[in-house]
């Protein structure tokens, strides 16, 4: 009995109505922006494994470190307790992080860092005695699949069933360059109200929206006013962290700072699960006090893992490094020349980049999860190219070890689609 057949006696996948996509694809190795099907057929990763493995996956560099750290310490209760990953680790994100960061707090997986930045930003006005209980958000924002993450989250495709019981959200729209002044007097409309303790949203690119980006100067003043009115500016950055829009961090393209940042997934490169929420001072010193109730009681078992840190330093180093920067440079400019190319296809609808995130729209109406993208991924699937297009968008957000014929590859594969749609 084949792997894929074995699958189907227990197992639940995320995003899955089994009953009308009963089959999976079993997945037995992978290697660089590689993965390899139990009967030997290869994939290109295009969109990196959720944006999780940018540096390859089973990169030697990294299985190396955490090997060695195999041998010396595996996990211990990180309240109470300290180790050495952890504390390099705070110090090599102090390097990349926007300068205003200054304090860690460690939890498992993208939603929870963000559970955590909402709690953080609540608590923050009820330990000093003002009772806020709103927090606004963007709409078709998405920040993940805990309850006070789904609240933030503005797609009702995950979130109809619990609606009753999120937390208070005000949803504004998304500042796109011309609505600029519009969004504006609605969050100055909100502040008004004395109610809201933080504003969250996904730094200049939705990607659960179909990487829909929007326009860095309207953000920027959004968070500009929070910062006047002591209002927390929560960056969600589990998707665009660590060089994905050609920076660290898609935050070090704004002037003004946000005052926590939600960290995950290509944190520890894809290896292990790990998540970090940083915030300035002016956070943490809300909750340093004499009275243990102002302190912030939240704690996961695997907090500050020490080989999901160790994987994340190892990361943070390739990142860093002359080669790597190399490689987010070669990904933009071929982006950009596949661009000239497609963009005025009677079948495109439109295009858009940052970094290295490419997005194109079919000019045709499809269904997010409908029979029409499942042909698409199909499609792919047989070409050897890994993607999950969002209805009718199709992006690419690849390892950046990807070869120059694996991405000619990718893109030939998206090309090819134009005859069959």
């Amino acid at each position: 009995m084949s792997l894929s057949q074995r699958d189907k006696k227990h197992l639940w996948h995320p995003l899955t109505q089994h009953k009308t996509h009963p089959e999976t694809i079993a997945i037995a190795k992978a290697k660089g922006a590689l993965l390899y099907d139990e009967n030997g057929k290869e994939y290109i990763d295009g969109i990196a494994s959720w944006y999780t493995c940018m540096y390859g996956h089973c990169n030697p560099y990294i299985l190396d470190k955490v090997q060695k750290q195999m041998q010396e310490l595996d996990q211990v209760v990180f309240s109470g307790f300290t180790h050495e990953p952890a504390v390099r680790l705070s110090e090599a994100l102090m390097e990349i992080l926007p300068e205003n960061q200054q304090k860690l707090f460690f939890s498992d997986n993208g939603s929870t860092s963000t559970e955590i930045a909402i709690k953080m930003a609540l608590q923050y006005h009820f330990n000093q005695g003002r009772k806020k209980n709103v927090i606004v958000a963007f709409e078709e924002g998405f920040h993940g699949d805990t309850f006070g993450a789904m609240s933030v989250s503005g797609l009702s495709v995950y979130n109809g069933p619990f609606e009753d019981f999120f937390i208070s959200v005000e949803r504004i729209p998304v500042p796109d360059g011309n609505n600029n002044q519009e969004v504006l007097s609605r969050m100055k409309e909100l502040i008004s109200t004395d109610k809201v303790a933080g504003f969250i949203y996904e730094p200049l690119v939705q990607g659960a929206a179909a990487m829909k980006i929007h326009d860095r100067e309207g953000l920027n003043e959004l968070i500009g006013l929070c910062r006047e009115n002591d209002i927390v500016a929560i960056a969600d950055e589990v998707m665009t962290g660590f060089g994905k829009t050609g920076t660290n961090f898609a935050s070090d393209h704004m002037v003004h700072q946000p005052d926590i940042i939600c960290m995950s997934k290509s944190l520890t490169a894809g290896l292990v699960p790990m998540a970090i929420t940083s915030c300035s001072m002016k956070i943490y010193e809300a909750f340093y006090s004499d009275e243990i109730a102002k302190g912030f009681f939240h704690g996961h078992t695997y907090t500050a893992n020490p080989l999901a840190c160790t994987a994340a330093l190892a990361g943070i180093e390739l990142l860093r490094s002359e080669g790597m920067q190399e490689n987010i440079k070669r990904i933009i400019a071929s982006h950009e020349e596949f661009d000239k190319s497609i963009k005025d296809h009677p079948k495109v609808a439109s295009t858009r980049q940052i970094g290295i995130i490419y997005a194109l729209d079919l000019n045709i109406e499809m269904d997010r999860y409908g029979n029409l993208r499942d042909k698409l991924f199909k499609h792919f699937m047989e070409d050897g190219v890994f993607l999950r297009p969002l209805g009718s968008t199709i992006y690419i957000l690849a390892p950046y070890v990807i070869s120059k014929e694996q991405l000619d590859k990718v893109y030939a594969s998206i090309k090819s689609v134009f005859s069959i749609v």
